[in-house]
């Protein structure tokens, strides 16, 4: 998403930036990541939240960066820390590429930049991790630039402020010329959170509270008696279904085999139960067999683990082996499984794994004639 520097306002004083950052003094968030009224923001705080908060609630985020910033005070202590620990403490939060970016962007400043951000939006741009909008909130919020920071909060005030009934994501470029024309010179920073905190809490996605909007009076849409009509969203493209088979495979003294996965793509880096490859057809044994970790009589465990990605929802089938004691790789007793970056995904099919073999132990005796994308469901469908 690109920023546009501000320009003059033509627009009249009923929505001006005083009027927003008047209530914004009122009215506030008090955020773990937000500087106190009067005090400069840390850098470090408002990069670590706007990371976190990509595609993620304020609810959801609070506890993690609190946790964060606790164990890693500052960029040089998380560009020290390795990839694994912060991918531990990052578990459960999704999109697991940002937290491999935080950790690239932390040694990028701190080895580049001598453990300072850069304040211009350009060269933010050139950390990893960071785009078009995360630049601008870091150099507004940070450093008082005069520059519009444009989330799916401030495209939904700009919207209805100017009743732009031009769909998503089509608006865009005109919604970020609407809010940079109102960004002002001084306290650039307050008045980008202030737009946040708007849309988050007044110019709501359902129901938004037009009566006590500091806008109101210069609303377009509430004027039009349609401001919860906007904006107008494209038609969002239907999610394929995947499937996979993940294999729980165990020793004799109940430890479970795990595997890393590699670096670069969905879930990079994070530790995982193996599983085939994820694909557009149902697996059936035979053909999982082959993908197999190591070789073992399998059998079918009942149910599947339904997860949903951005772009796809994901079936996997389980499938239970026993191997011997010396085989070589990553194990772990079930009650420390924790203990492993394992991501959502793989803790629903661990959750899946230990439920059902409580209920009807397998003895690791192959069910030839199944097939595991097609073993009843019931119960065991799960959605993040």
């Amino acid at each position: 998403m690109s920023s546009i520097r501000s320009q003059s306002s033509p627009l009249s004083t009923t929505l001006d930036a005083e009027t927003l950052l008047a209530w914004y003094d009122r009215h506030r968030r008090d955020l773990p990541w937000r500087a106190a009224p009067g005090q400069r923001a840390d850098p470090y705080r408002v990069w670590l939240s706007e990371i976190m908060l990509q595609q993620t609630t304020v609810t959801a985020v609070a506890p993690y960066f609190t946790r964060f910033v606790a164990r890693w005070p500052d960029i040089t202590a998380l560009a020290a820390a390795s990839l694994d620990q912060i991918l531990q403490e990052w578990q459960g939060l999704g999109y697991y590429a940002r937290a491999r970016n935080l950790h690239a962007c932390a040694r990028a400043v701190t080895d580049k930049h001598s453990g300072r951000f850069p304040s211009d939006w350009s060269e933010l741009q050139k950390l990893p991790g960071i785009g078009d909008y995360t630049a601008a909130a870091i150099a507004a919020i940070a450093f008082d630039r005069p520059i519009a920071a444009v989330d799916g909060n401030v495209e939904r005030v700009m919207a209805r402020l100017y009743a732009v009934g031009e769909p998503l994501p089509t608006a865009k470029p005109q919604l970020r010329e609407r809010a940079a024309a109102l960004v002002p010179r001084d306290r650039a920073g307050d008045f980008a959170q202030a737009l946040m905190d708007l849309g988050a809490t007044i110019c709501t996605p359902r129901r938004p509270r037009c009566v006590l909007c500091p806008w109101r009076t210069a609303c377009a849409a509430a004027a039009q008696g349609r401001a919860e009509k906007l904006p107008v969203a494209g038609t969002k493209p239907e999610r394929p279904l995947r499937h996979g088979i993940a294999f729980w495979v165990t020793r004799s003294d109940g430890a479970v085999l795990l595997r890393r996965r590699p670096e670069r793509g969905l879930l990079g880096g994070m530790i995982e139960i193996p599983s085939t490859p994820w694909r557009a057809e149902p697996w059936t044994l035979a053909e999982a067999a082959v993908e197999a970790p190591v070789v073992a009589p399998w059998s079918v465990l009942p149910g599947t683990v339904r997860h949903g990605f951005t772009h796809f929802e994901l079936e996997l089938g389980i499938v239970v082996g026993r191997t011997q004691d010396g085989t070589a790789g990553l194990w772990s007793s079930t009650d420390r499984l924790g203990e492993h970056a394992l991501p959502t995904l793989m803790k629903k099919v661990a959750r899946h794994a230990i439920s059902a073999l409580a209920r009807s132990p397998h003895d690791g005796t192959a069910k030839t004639g199944n097939s595991p994308a097609r073993a009843s469901r019931t119960g065991a469908k799960e959605r993040r």
